[in-house]
């Protein structure tokens, strides 16, 4: 017992249209799920600029504790100076006892410059790094959001119909559809 030639036409046209709604819904989903991907990977970003403000912060924060320590220390040495410039009975207003003072000073503040801008330098790389992850989940987000999964599935319904009814007429001018549900004129 063999297939007839309606037969054959039938099934050939009902499995190409099953393969075009499966290609749709395959469409679909794979869509759906690149968007969801973005919107996640675009979160993920968006935690990662948060991650990097803290970063800067810290380093600020971590900048102003040394420029502390290093008053107190530059303090202690002044003082010890002092004292041992009084202990010798050096007038601490004039000449070389003001000049080391003043020496002292003065390395104190380029001592704290440094530590400042170091910190600053940092705090500034991690607010660059912070930016970048905000332009990723923006653009992550921008592409997720012209990403249609409708529009996915009816393209490629669109662009299988193309075949299915190029197929469906060779076979209804060839006669082989005839009698069955695909017979049109």
């Amino acid at each position: 017992m063999g297939f007839s030639t309606t037969q054959l036409a039938s099934a050939s046209l009902t499995g190409q249209i099953g393969g075009m709604a499966t290609s749709a819904i395959g469409s679909y989903f794979s869509a759906a799920t690149q968007k969801a991907a973005l919107k996640g990977q675009a979160a993920v970003a968006d935690v990662n600029a948060r991650i990097a403000e803290l970063g800067a912060q810290s380093a600020l924060n971590q900048g102003q504790q040394q420029v502390g320590a290093l008053t107190l220390k530059a303090g202690q040495l002044k003082s010890s100076q002092r004292a041992t410039m009084a202990a010798n009975g050096i007038d601490l207003g004039v000449g070389n006892a003001a000049e080391i003072q003043a020496s002292t000073d003065i390395m104190k503040e380029i001592d704290a410059n440094t530590l400042t801008a170091n910190a600053v330098r940092s705090a500034w790389g991690y607010r660059t790094q912070g930016v970048n992850f905000q332009n990723e989940a923006l653009t992550k987000r921008a592409t997720a959001g012209a990403i249609s999964p409708f529009g996915s599935a009816a393209g490629s319904l669109l662009g299988s119909a193309a075949s299915v009814a190029g197929s469906w007429y060779s076979l209804n001018k060839s006669g082989a559809l005839k009698g069955t549900m695909f017979e049109l004129g």
